[in-house]
């Protein structure tokens, strides 16, 4: 299954939590979902959806591979920042499915993360029924 996701910043997060609920067949009631961004400059994590914290989020990413910084690959593409920071996010996330529902924690979300915004994004998303 195919989700599209689209960003409005340069790095943008989002929460695609709902939408891939979604996706979980009716008649799944224990499983496996996983939501893999097949992107180089984006990323997919769990953590809480909440205003300040993707901020800090944001600033972390920053602080840690800072766009201005002279990298090789931006002679190619001016976004190596993008990548570095996409592959200390992952790009991947397995979640177990219990009753049909996503079992996430109670603060838990489904983030995707634009490094190299805006742009219109896919997720694949596989359910494995167990």
């Amino acid at each position: 299954m195919i989700v599209e996701v689209r960003t409005s910043e340069r790095v943008d997060i989002v929460d695609v939590t709902s939408d891939v609920a979604e996706t979980i067949p009716a008649e799944t009631d224990d499983g496996i979902c996983t939501v893999y961004v097949p992107h180089t400059t984006a990323g997919v994590i769990v953590n809480e959806h909440e205003s300040r914290l993707l901020s800090d989020v944001e600033r972390a990413l920053e602080r840690l591979v800072p766009r201005d910084e002279e990298y090789g690959h931006n002679v190619v593409d001016d976004n190596a920042d993008a990548h570095v920071r996409a592959t200390l996010l992952g790009e991947s996330v397995t979640v177990p499915i219990v009753d049909g529902d996503l079992a996430l924690g109670t603060w838990q979300s489904i983030l995707f993360v634009d490094c190299d915004g805006p742009r219109t994004r896919r997720l694949r998303i596989s359910v494995v029924d167990g």
